[in-house]
């Protein structure tokens, strides 16, 4: 069994018709997936330190994660099957007694990559779901020649319109 991990970061989120794409890679391939539009704006609010007037879900969870002397450690996108992916939430907690214990948690990728990002963890995707996604690079390409204004490619052929969630 292939227990490999690529690192992947969050190059690009966008806005689509039913929510966001948010494009993950490195500099070998980009792929996307589909979150709503929550999460997507949850995920651009950490990336861009936009202050929010009251904590939203994704802030609730670090604060409770953090009280009990918890963090992401790191985020595993593990499974890709029938167009939904599967992701690992991998929690590192301290007790007072300075024991540490390692919580993995079946978790949506998009709440996943939210927290991550919101906590500075990495990012990986299994080597063998790495190897079947669709390289996105030069739909990602051309959006950043763009502007990333959000622009489904309406007038551009070259460049596909985001199917909805």
């Amino acid at each position: 069994m292939e227990s490999s991990v690529v690192e992947v970061q969050v190059r690009a989120v966008l806005p689509t018709s039913a929510g966001s794409a948010v494009f993950l890679g490195n500099e070998e391939k980009v792929f996307v997936i589909y979150v709503d539009q929550f999460v997507g704006s949850a995920i651009t609010m950490f990336i861009h330190g936009t202050p929010k007037p009251r904590p939203q879900t994704h802030d609730l969870l670090a604060d409770i994660l953090t009280s009990l002397g918890a963090h992401v450690q790191r985020v595993v996108i593990n499974d890709f099957n029938d167009g939904v992916y599967f992701a690992r939430l991998i929690i590192e907690a301290e007790n007072e007694l300075e024991d540490r214990k390692i919580i993995e948690i079946d978790a949506r990728p998009s709440d996943s990559i939210a927290l991550a990002v919101q906590q500075e963890a990495p990012v990986y995707i299994a080597g063998t779901v790495w190897e079947e996604v669709e390289d996105m690079s030069v739909v990602l390409q051309k959006m950043e020649e763009k502007g990333l204004e959000g622009d489904t490619g309406d007038d551009d052929d070259d460049i596909p319109n985001f199917p909805d969630l």
